[in-house]
């Protein structure tokens, strides 16, 4: 999901770590400073639409690895959080950096989530503008729930609990939405999505410029 540039940044003294607070974290996360970064999928490519497989094998390097890439090119396309299909890579997997609506950042990756939303009688549907790393430029309103919880299990297969309100909360329903293979845009009225799709391609390249050269800032 693309990071919301006109709420307050993230406070590094209010920051929780896999649902954990800390004091402090670093603004560049350590995963991301151990990783590559990976071509981000396009909406209309097919791993975005089907559903994502299992993650079956926990504490493998090549878990480790993954979140690791994930992390660093989540970071340079300025996002708040990215899903493993959006790497090209078909595991119910994804990580986010998030501020919430009261500027706590929370930083982390979840495993296999499974996501629990209030009941209708007690859910709060919030309009707010949403953006996607798979849809490079575009940006629409899009109704999502105020509160999420995501259950799951951290990369060495520990279990994981992580509550989200406000815009964390979005973005815990953005990318489980990725993982069932759905984009926003499968959330939008059929006029709204065309809307999205010609902002895509009228502002594409300049996002992917942006992106490339925060890259080479990053390498060099």
């Amino acid at each position: 999901m693309s990071r919301h540039t006109d709420r307050p940044g993230p406070d590094d003294r209010r920051v929780r770590v896999q649902g954990e607070p800390v004091d402090s974290y670093p603004a560049l996360p350590p995963e991301a400073e151990r990783g590559s970064e990976r071509r981000i999928t396009v909406v209309g490519e097919e791993v975005l639409g089907r559903p994502c497989r299992e993650v079956t094998e926990f504490g493998s390097p090549e878990l480790s690895a993954l979140i690791d890439d994930m992390f660093l090119t989540m970071h340079i396309a300025d996002g708040a959080g990215l899903a493993a299909n959006q790497v090209g890579v078909d595991l119910r997997l994804f990580v986010y950096d998030c501020p919430d609506d009261h500027g706590i950042r929370h930083v982390g990756h979840l495993v296999n989530p499974v996501l629990e939303l209030p009941d209708p009688g007690h859910r709060r549907l919030i309009d707010d503008v949403e953006g996607c790393l798979s849809v490079p430029g575009a940006t629409m309103t899009v109704p999502r729930t105020d509160r999420a919880v995501a259950r799951g299990f951290d990369k060495d297969g520990r279990p994981l609990v992580i509550e989200g309100t406000g815009y964390f909360a979005r973005c815990l329903q953005h990318e489980t939405d990725h993982l069932f293979g759905h984009t926003y845009l499968d959330r939008l009225a059929k006029r709204d999505r065309k809307d999205a799709l010609r902002q895509m391609e009228g502002r594409r390249e300049a996002v992917l410029a942006q992106r490339a050269r925060k890259a080479a800032l990053l390498s060099g």
